[in-house]
């Protein structure tokens, strides 16, 4: 046990040094604004801190404000950019008490004002600085590690308070012109100025650019864009200096690294205002990185990273080129098992043979047990290190076969994954390197452990919506139909696109697809609303116009200030007919079975919930055996860089240019590029027509005292005309029975309805009673009536009843004996 402290201590006396050391490293004279930043970088690496902040009065001399930051945004914290003197927050205790304050999650949740923690816990330190001319300051810095900042920590945020001197004063919030190829950006228009010197990095002309920032982000490598817009977006960029590399493609084709660095110069109301620096050729700058430059840069691509793959995609770009590795392997830690969900490269042929044969899986999922080496690095939970030659077990030793490096990732109290460097011929493991490989880990865990949440709570809203959504489609007479939803990835709230398919009676079918204002509870909560009243109206039998009307009606008459735009079809899967009615939404696109396509812009009303007596016009849609109607939702269509009509147009191309014999194939290509900033919801449906058309005719009965003998013989007519030859007893006792019913037991009109479709014999007779019969329990002997419900269910295969508009149809269907025409 002795000798386990003493190493750690040894561990410990040596960082602490190696802090000292880097600190009388720093070239940048005192003072400057490159020192400052320099110094908050190192209380990265050295004081196991994810964010670090220096404060210092402002030019009234009643509030502490932001002169500088790094780490991840402070947005995840709650860290303000300013707090008052006499107010009651650690920066200002400290600064005013004179003595260090180290506050826990328990201590943070009680401050005035507080705001509701993350989802993880973390710790907060703020010391104050020596005096200096400008009347000295703060440093705040914040931890996620189990616990918060140890007695190392703790000294060495001690040591960088003492390092830390302010850049001097500048009344108007304008900073030294910085040398080379400098920039200017506008945060609030866009706008950006750049010197010819910067032009040519880009390798465009003066006269080829137009001003504005996204002609230089369109540049960019896709894989570096998301680390450029932490700089360049104020959402995410903190006030003070940030440097980052990244690629553009040039007009030749070539690609460059370029090095950026810049500071945000906050305006008088202390809201962003420019953004000034430079740009240089990193491709001459590279090789003079080091670890708390690299570390910055991975603070950086992490702040952005929202999902765990995005994590794992970050810490690969920030450490196998530095290493010089030759593959790395990020894998989450669940329960006892570990899973990988990053493998670089990721070619199978790149890893351990045994990966793919023991595991069965090209990306691994394995006890942690059956790795001891790795076990154990865990459960010490620090940086382990192997050079080439070292006896490992079959699954490590091919990862790294010139040395193998192993990354616990801890994060809130426990081990949150690992990451496996290795390479295949001997490697030399630096000092510098494994002060890198330290201090990622850290940063890396604790990413992770966000982007683990994040993805929970993503796949809670989208279950949650897909609650809210069908569960399945129903099969189709003649048709096939598939639906997609996509919730959003830029947030956790829920959407309110939604779609239905409604079967309806006669082989009718309604194709329903909405989209409710909003993204949050209130409309979800809407969302299912709605498509409960758009089904229920269509199934009590109204006419597509009448459906959305009440829908409009209904909404109108909540207690809601959202609206929702919809788009209905009725289809007649037996005629090849179909009526759309619109309320502000999309218009259909059909897909012709020769390729064509066609968007139908048809007249249509306004969203739902806009106006009480709304019109809502039905248009025809024509359709023929292979036509695919396509309704979608406008997260599919449109974003900020797509025009609505445009992306109507390259959808059409899309659906025209598809096979739709494989219509869930289809789905899902058109979604590939979907715009992930909205939710989306996408209906296809294939109309192939019905093997068999179905033979209809329909009487309506007078009331006359023979009107149920008329019946009859209209029924025999039918029969004879359709090729039944034997009149089936058991079909005119049923036209008997329900004509009867309808009669006696309501008023107004009453219209009898024959089909015969696939040697199925469907008889319904609709009235204008709502009410629907009731079957006897028990009839005695003297009962007159009651007994027509009992005979119809008895000779028919099923029957039952279906509101209609205004009304109901009561139904029965029976198999004939001998098939049509015999």
């Amino acid at each position: 046990m002795t000798d386990v402290v003493s190493e750690g201590g040894a561990e410990r006396s040596t960082r602490t040094l190696r802090a000292e050391l880097a600190l009388k490293a720093l070239r940048t004279d005192l003072g400057s604004p490159e020192r400052l930043r320099s110094v908050l970088e190192q209380t990265l690496v050295y004081a196991g801190a994810t964010l670090a902040l220096v404060y210092a009065p402002g030019d009234r001399g009643d509030q502490l404000c932001l002169i500088e930051s790094a780490g991840v945004p402070r947005a995840l914290y709650g860290v303000r950019d300013s707090y008052p003197l006499s107010g009651v927050s650690p920066a200002a205790d400290a600064y005013r008490a004179g003595q260090p304050r180290w506050l826990g999650p328990a201590e943070l949740a009680r401050l005035p004002g507080a705001r509701p923690t993350p989802a993880w816990d973390h710790w907060l330190a703020a010391l104050p600085l020596p005096p200096d001319p400008r009347g000295g300051g703060c440093l705040v810095a914040v931890s996620e590690r189990p616990g918060g900042f140890d007695t190392e920590d703790r000294t060495c945020l001690e040591l960088f308070a003492e390092a830390v001197s302010f850049p001097p004063p500048s009344g108007t919030g304008e900073s030294e012109p910085l040398p080379g190829s400098s920039f200017s950006l506008a945060m609030d228009s866009g706008r950006v100025e750049v010197d010819d010197e910067m032009l040519r990095l880009f390798g465009l002309a003066p006269d080829e650019f137009d001003g504005k920032v996204e002609t230089l982000l369109s540049m960019t490598v896709p894989e570096d864009l998301p680390t450029l817009m932490s700089v360049v977006e104020a959402d995410h960029m903190s006030i003070g200096e940030r440097e980052l590399e990244f690629r553009i493609l040039q007009p030749s084709g070539d690609q460059r690294w370029l090095r950026l660095r810049a500071r945000l110069l906050p305006a008088a109301d202390g809201r962003p205002a420019r953004l000034v620096g430079t740009v240089a050729d990193a491709s001459k700058l590279r090789s003079g990185g080091n670890e708390v430059a690299r570390v910055q840069r991975l603070a950086a691509a992490l702040a952005t990273a929202g999902t765990v793959r995005d994590v794992g995609q970050a810490v690969v770009t920030a450490l196998r080129r530095p290493l010089n590795a030759d593959r790395i392997a990020l894998a989450e830690l669940e329960g006892d098992r570990l899973v990988v969900t990053v493998l670089d490269p990721p070619e199978p042929e790149s890893w351990p043979e045994v990966w793919r044969t023991e595991w069965r899986s090209e990306w691994p999922d394995a006890p942690v047990r059956t790795m001891p080496t790795l076990e154990a690095a865990l459960r010490e939970g620090r940086a382990a290190i192997w050079p080439a030659g070292t006896p490992l077990e079959a699954a490590l030793a091919d990862v790294g076969p010139g040395g193998l490096a192993v990354l616990p990732l801890p994060a809130g109290g426990r081990m949150a994954g690992a990451c496996l460097i290795g390479w295949d011929t001997p490697h030399d493991f630096g000092p510098d390197e494994r002060a890198l490989l330290t201090a990622s880990a850290g940063l890396a865990g604790q990413a992770l452990m966000r982007a683990h949440a994040f993805d929970a709570e993503h796949e809670l809203v989208g279950m949650l919506q897909r609650t809210l959504l069908p569960r399945r489609l129903p099969p189709l007479p003649g048709a096939e139909a598939v639906a997609r939803y996509l919730p959003t990835t830029a947030g956790l709230e829920v959407g309110g696109d939604w779609y239905d398919v409604i079967p309806l009676p006669d082989n009718h079918v309604a194709l329903v697809i909405g989209d409710v204002q909003g993204h949050n509870a209130q409309a979800a909560t809407l969302m299912g609303q709605m498509r409960t009243a758009l089904r229920a109206y269509a199934v009590e039998g109204h006419p597509p116009d009448v459906v959305v009307s009440h829908a409009n009606r209904l909404l109108t008459g909540m207690e809601t200030d959202l609206f929702a735009t919809c788009c209905y079809v009725d289809v007649d899967m037996a005629e090849g007919t179909a009526w759309c009615v619109r309320a502000g939404h999309l218009p259909p696109v059909l897909r012709h079975p020769d390729g064509s396509t066609d968007i139908v812009v048809t007249e249509g009303g306004p969203p739902l919930g806009v106006i009480t007596q709304a019109d809502f016009p039905m248009s025809p849609l024509p359709l023929r055996p292979g036509t695919v109607v396509a309704l979608t939702t406008d997260g599919l269509v449109e974003s900020s860089e797509l025009e609505m009509d445009d992306g109507l147009r390259r959808l059409a191309g899309q659906l025209g240019a598809a096979d739709p014999a494989h219509l869930g194939l289809v789905a899902d290509a058109l979604l590939a590029d979907a715009n992930r900033g909205d939710d989306v919801a996408l209906l296809l449906m294939r109309y192939d027509g019905l093997d068999l058309r179905p033979l209809r005719e329909s009487w309506t009965v007078w009331r006359v005292p023979e009107a149920v003998r008329h019946a009859r013989r209209f029924t025999r007519r039918a029969l004879r005309a359709w090729g039944v030859g034997d009149e089936p007893d058991a079909i005119l006792l049923i036209v008997s029975e329900l004509v009867t019913n309808a009669l006696v037991h309501t008023d107004g009109q009453v219209r009898l309805d024959l089909t015969l479709i696939n040697d199925r014999m469907r008889v319904a007779v609709a009235d204008s009673s709502p009410r629907s019969p009731v079957k006897p329990t028990s009839i005695g002997w003297e009962a007159t009536g009651g007994r027509g419900i009992l005979l119809v269910e008895a000779l028919s295969a099923t029957w039952g009843t279906v509101p209609v508009s205004g009304g109901k149809q009561v139904w029965a269907e029976l198999p004939l004996i001998r098939p049509v025409g015999d």
